[in-house]
């Protein structure tokens, strides 16, 4: 077992162990200022880890409440953040209980945005069980539900409590799914670790577990590095958003639906690679194409940019785009609007 502590504003720690989560109520009770639960689920993960969660919970003494919803990126929004908000209500829950999100991105982004808003803080842990969630969005405090003009523009910061990462859950994954949080482990080798990279390289779908433990550690250590010197994303945060402007973009262009975030990340890589570091371009495709993700949209460019221009990393007629123009370092650029527009449009 690893422990690693995110030293923000509210410090938490992140436990790395095979098998943690058969046992997530003791570690959960040792932050806990009551013994009263409310889990947040999707249908998926409920069937596979629901039972195994409340029974771990309810050994350490907790009264625990569950509620799932529908898998995916479409359920990231106000109607089910609402759903969520009325079963907060009827479980009693208080602002001092506890509220656990356990999934992957879609449940972390949305029950960490419940956390934040209900009671106007509740305190909430994180148990990711996708590769994306675990290495990416369950640490860094980041919250949020998609808009019908952009993805993730409603949301706020709220550190979790703890994380409970176990490797052993990325083995019900499907391939499209663990691609997709390879996407996320081959960003972080790009912009901060060379070595990852090439450890990431040097494997590919269907042997990469055989590195898998390293992978999630070394991913988290890098984001608890980021986030400490940047926790409310004004400045070096922002490199963690390689290839993510085209790539919400994408998944924008298809409505959240058959383009994965992970496909999006992906593919928005590729394209700035190709634009800026044209040099690197072949080296990352084809670790991109080795975890069978897309390097390429067939959503045409000039459809793409008018997300670009709604994203979040947008600042008055500006917007701030990352480049690596070697492996392991990342870049931002600050252009216009209409400046990024006709350097896209050129590629």
């Amino acid at each position: 077992m690893k422990r690693i502590r995110v030293n923000t504003s509210k410090p938490y720690d992140v436990v790395i162990e095979r098998g943690s989560i058969n046992k997530c109520g003791k570690y959960i009770a040792e932050i806990a200022k009551s013994k009263k639960a409310a889990i947040i689920s999707d249908d998926i993960v409920e069937e596979l880890y629901g039972e195994t969660v409340i029974n771990s919970l309810k050994e350490n003494g907790f009264e625990c409440t569950m509620f799932s919803f529908k898998n995916g990126e479409a359920s990231k929004n106000l109607s089910v953040l609402s759903d969520i908000y009325e079963f907060l209500c009827a479980s009693n829950i208080t602002r001092n209980d506890l509220i656990i999100a356990l999934g992957g991105g879609v449940v972390g982004d949305i029950t960490g945005f419940a956390a934040a808003t209900f009671l106007r803080g509740v305190e909430f842990v994180q148990i990711p069980t996708t590769l994306l969630a675990q290495i990416d969005s369950s640490v860094g405090g980041k919250t949020a539900v998609d808009l019908k003009c952009g993805k993730n523009l409603a949301g706020a910061f709220k550190q979790p409590a703890l994380v409970i990462c176990d490797s052993n859950t990325l083995k019900t994954l499907t391939p499209e799914i663990l691609a997709d949080g390879m996407a996320e482990a081959i960003k972080y080798g790009m912009i901060r670790d060379e070595k990852l990279f090439d450890l990431i390289a040097q494997h590919n779908l269907d042997n990469v577990d055989e590195v898998m433990d390293e992978i999630v550690y070394t991913c988290i250590d890098i984001k608890r590095i980021v986030v400490e010197n940047d926790e409310f994303d004004r400045g070096e945060r922002m490199i963690l958003n390689f290839g993510h402007t085209i790539g919400h973009a994408i998944e924008g262009y298809h409505n959240y639906i058959n383009f994965t975030h992970g496909k999006g990340v992906a593919a928005g890589m590729a394209y700035i690679t190709r634009r800026f570091a044209p040099d690197l371009s072949e080296q990352l495709e084809n670790c991109i194409k080795a975890y069978r993700l897309p390097i390429d949209s067939e959503a045409p460019m000039n459809e793409l940019l008018p997300f670009c221009s709604k994203d979040k990393k947008r600042e008055s007629g500006n917007i701030n785009y990352i480049v690596c123009k070697e492996i392991g370092k990342a870049e931002i650029v600050k252009t216009t609007v209409a400046e990024f527009n006709r350097l896209m449009e050129e590629a």
